[in-house]
Formats: C-alpha cells, sequence, structure tokens
C-alpha cells in the first residue's frame, strides 16, 4: 500500500514540475542551492547533496545539467579551492520560486484527504529513521 500511495505521490510531482522542464531530483538541488544561498551560506556541491538527500555523484551530474541549462553557476569555492561553491542565477531563482508553489499545490491537493498530517508525518517520519529530523 506504501509503495502504491508512493507512486501515485510521485506522478504528480513529476506532472507538476514537468511544467517547469524540471525532474524531480533537479528540483529538489536547485531549490536546496537556492535555499541555502538564501540563508547566508556559501553553498557547495556537498552541502548542496547532503541537504537534498542525495548522493554527491548523483547531485555532480545534476548540477551540471543545471548549469548547461543556466539555472545555477559553479565557480571556485573561496574557502576551499578545490570545491565548487554553487550560485543560483536569477532564472534559475525565478523558476525554483515557482516550481515551489507548484508542488506545494500538489502536496496541499494529495495530502488534504487526511484529517490528521500531524500523525501521518510523524508515523512516516518514524518508519523513515528520522524522527525529529527537519529536512
Amino acid at each position: 500500500m506504501l509503495w502504491h500511495t508512493t507512486l501515485r505521490w510521485q506522478r504528480g510531482v513529476d506532472a507538476a514540475l514537468s511544467a517547469y522542464s524540471l525532474t524531480h531530483g533537479q528540483f529538489l538541488l536547485l531549490t536546496s542551492a537556492w535555499w541555502l544561498g538564501r540563508e547566508g551560506a556559501e553553498p557547495n556541491q556537498r552541502r548542496v547533496a547532503e541537504h537534498a538527500g542525495v548522493g554527491e555523484v548523483m547531485a555532480s551530474q545534476i548540477i551540471r545539467l543545471l548549469e548547461r541549462d543556466g539555472l545555477i553557476e559553479r565557480d571556485v569555492h573561496p574557502d576551499d579551492p578545490r570545491g565548487k561553491a554553487l550560485r543560483v542565477t536569477d532564472r534559475g531563482r525565478e523558476l525554483a520560486e515557482k516550481a515551489v508553489v507548484a508542488l506545494d499545490a500538489w502536496d496541499a491537493d494529495f495530502f488534504g484527504a487526511i484529517d490528521d498530517q500531524s500523525e501521518l508525518l510523524a508515523s512516516l517520519q518514524a518508519l523513515a529513521g528520522r524522527r525529529n529530523d527537519a529536512r
């Protein structure tokens, strides 16, 4: 049952993000870089991958695509010349803002059928082993 629910949710996510030509992975990394930068951090690839909950190799591949599409820029990190600092472009920020609104609307619609969402969230966090994890 959980698998079928997850698949239905994922199909909705894919549909919501397709209007912005983003995959779920691209959305996660773009919005993570945007959020970290907005919070005053100098996000690097490792921190963005960690925040998004994806592996560094996958993050590197997706960030390369986001860079190719003009949504993210990579530069030498000021504190670590071997690392890459990430900056979301104006175009990337605008796209991220619109995609967040679309995904929030999908989530509200999908989870709106649940009366006690806090109980559902606690149950899902327990299943995922992430109780008290803010991500």
